[in-house]
């Protein structure tokens, strides 16, 4: 065990740690993902702290729903080259960049405002789905569960032996993968947060009336550029 494998990889893990943290912070700063919702809620019941008992679950719905996609693409990396896959991901990323710069305005409509924990968590989880908000962080995530090629090749050799023992046991996530998404997560919530405290407290809702940004397009664009850049990744390392 060289100690230089540490200091080579450990850079690695670090950019990918804080690209997932800053996709976390956009997210939180995209009203589509919630915290215009949890503030709604507030004004409703003319209550602060609704809006913070809000973001709460709009965050778990969140984080579920990348969990979601990080454990198909770990199941999918139990059967498919790391190329062959690295390559889908970025076509499905470039596919729904291409799908919702045409449909941006489409979002999911099933709440009303008299919602409960448990619903603002499906509603999270949906929208970060619909957004294709874990499908955005899919290239990071084959990227810090990618084995070094000595344990490819045991991995490899032992497939077929250990087949059923995975079928039966499930798949387990990648502790870098797992603290990547809690700090997406915990990004994601803080920025939701002082949004959502500044409008309620400062800025009032006229800011939303005269300084709009269209979120949806910009994420559609995001969705492009990183779709193009994992791809170009992807084809030079073959």
């Amino acid at each position: 065990m060289l100690p230089q494998i540490l200091t080579a990889t450990l850079p690695e893990c670090c950019g990918a740690l804080l690209t997932m943290m800053a996709f976390g912070a956009y997210h939180g700063l995209n009203p589509g993902m919630g915290w215009l919702f949890a503030l709604s809620l507030g004004l409703q019941s003319q209550s602060e702290r609704a809006i913070w008992r809000s973001l709460f679950p709009i965050a778990a719905g969140h984080a579920l729903s990348l969990l979601v996609v990080a454990m198909t693409v770990m199941a999918g990396a139990q059967f498919l080259p790391a190329a062959v896959l690295e390559i889908g991901t970025a076509v499905l990323l470039i596919g729904f960049g291409l799908y919702k710069v045409f449909n941006y305005y489409r979002h999911p409509r099933w709440v009303g405002m008299q919602v409960g924990m448990r619903d603002l968590t499906w509603w999270s989880f949906l929208m970060a789905s619909a957004h294709g908000a874990g499908l955005m962080i899919a290239p990071l995530i084959l990227s810090m569960s990618a084995p070094s090629a000595e344990m490819h090749i045991h991995h490899t050799a032992l497939a077929s032996e250990h087949a059923a023992h995975h079928a039966g046991m499930g798949i387990s996530l990648n502790p870098d993968v797992t603290l990547g998404i809690l700090l997406h997560t915990l990004a994601m919530l803080a920025v939701m947060a002082l949004v959502a405290w500044l409008v309620y407290k400062k800025l009032g809702l006229r800011i939303l009336r005269s300084h709009w940004i269209n979120f949806d397009l910009i994420w559609a664009a995001a969705l492009l550029v990183v779709g193009a850049i994992a791809l170009l990744g992807s084809i030079r390392s073959i």
